[in-house]
C-alpha cells in the first residue's frame, strides 16, 4: 500500500501551523514519539527520574534493537549519545593518532567533523587529505583510493552532506577502505531515516547518526554504531561508571560492545521517544519512506 499522506498528516501536529521545509534541521515529531517524550517525563515527575528509567527498562532496551534493525546491526553495537556529533567524536577522538599519520575526508565533509580534524592536526601533528569531486559532484573514488598510504589511519566520509542533494557512493568508499584495510567512519548525520543505509553493505565500521532529523524524533538524541571487529581500534576518549568498571585498584575494564561509549547520566525520556520514532517509520515501510524524496513527487 502507498503511504497514506493524510495519515501522517494528522499524526504530525506541526502540520496545522506550519509548511515545514526544515527537515534537515529537525523534522517535525509525529503524535506517537510526542506521547513517548511526554509519558516518560510524566512518570519521571510522579516516581523520580531512576525509578523511571528501571520501570521503562524494556522499552529502553527497545530503541536499541530498534536501531539495529533499521541500519542492519547488533544491538550491542549501538550506543545512545546525545547527537551525531557527539558520537562522531567519540571514534575520532578515540583514535591513537601519532604525528604524521593522515587521515582522508572529503570536499563535503561536515563542518563540526572538519574542525575536530583541524585541531587534531595541531594537537597531534596528523595530515588530513581532502579529496575533490568527480564530475557528478561526488567524492572522487579513484583519487581516494590514490590517496591511501602507508600513513592513512582513518576514512572519514559524510554520507549526505548538510546542504544540496548530494549522496556520496558511502557502498564505493567501503570497498576501497576493506580492500586496504583503513578503518571508516561515516556520517550518517542527513541520511539515516531519509534513505536507506545498511552498516554492512556500506562496509563502515563505524557510523554516527541523529535522532532529530529524518528519523523525527527529539532533539538532543542520536547513536553511534561501532562494528564488533572494529572495537578495540579506538579507546573511548573519557569513561564513567557506566563504560568501565574497576574491579580493583587497577586496572579498569572497559564495558562489553558498544556501552563502553556511552555514559551513565543522559536524557533517557529522549531515547525512549527515539526508539518510538524508528518504530513509526518501521510500521510505516521504510521502503516507502525512502522513495518518497527521491522520485520528485510533490508532498
Amino acid at each position: 500500500m502507498p503511504l497514506d499522506l493524510a495519515q501522517l498528516r494528522a499524526d504530525t501536529p506541526g502540520c496545522e501551523h506550519v509548511l515545514h521545509f526544515n527537515n534537515a534541521g529537525a523534522g517535525l515529531m509525529p503524535q506517537p514519539v510526542l506521547d513517548t517524550l511526554h509519558g516518560h517525563l510524566v512518570r519521571e515527575s510522579l516516581m523520580g527520574g531512576y525509578e523511571a528509567h528501571h520501570a521503562a527498562d524494556a522499552d529502553y532496551k527497545d530503541t536499541y534493537q530498534a536501531i539495529a534493525d533499521l541500519i542492519g546491526a547488533r544491538p550491542e553495537e549501538i550506543a545512545l549519545e546525545e547527537n551525531a556529533t557527539r558520537a562522531w567524536d567519540q571514534v575520532f577522538y578515540g583514535m591513537s593518532f601519532q604525528p604524521g599519520d593522515r587521515v582522508i575526508t572529503a570536499n563535503s565533509v561536515y563542518a563540526s567533523d572538519y574542525l575536530a580534524m583541524l585541531q587534531q592536526q595541531q594537537r597531534l601533528g596528523i595530515e588530513i587529505d581532502v579529496i575533490g569531486n568527480d564530475e557528478h559532484g561526488q567524492v572522487d573514488v579513484d583519487a581516494l583510493e590514490a590517496a591511501i598510504s602507508s600513513r592513512t589511519r582513518l576514512v572519514c566520509l559524510t554520507h549526505v552532506p548538510t546542504n544540496g542533494g548530494l549522496i556520496n557512493p558511502a557502498e564505493e568508499v567501503g570497498l576501497i577502505a576493506k580492500r586496504h584495510n583503513v578503518p571508516y567512519l561515516l556520517d550518517a548525520c542527513q541520511s539515516v531515516g531519509q534513505v536507506e543505509v545498511n552498516v554492512d553493505r556500506i562496509g563502515c565500521d563505524f557510523l554516527s547518526a541523529t535522532g532529530r532529523k529524518y528519523l523525527r524524533g527529539p532533539r538532543g538524541t542520536g547513536f553511534l554504531y561501532v562494528r564488533t571487529a572494529a572495537l578495540d581500534l579506538i579507546e573511548p576518549p573519557f569513561l564513567d561508571l557506566h563504560a568501565a568498571q574497576i574491579p580493583g585498584r587497577n586496572p579498569y575494564r572497559l564495558a562489553d560492545g558498544a556501552a563502553r561509549f556511552e555514559n551513565w547520566e543522559g536524557y533517557v525520556a529522549g531515547k525512549l521517544a527515539l526508539g518510538s520514532a524508528i518504530r513509526y517509520l518501521q510500521e510505516l515501510g521504510p521502503d516507502l519512506v525512502f522513495e518518497r524524496p527521491q522520485c520528485g513527487k510533490s508532498p
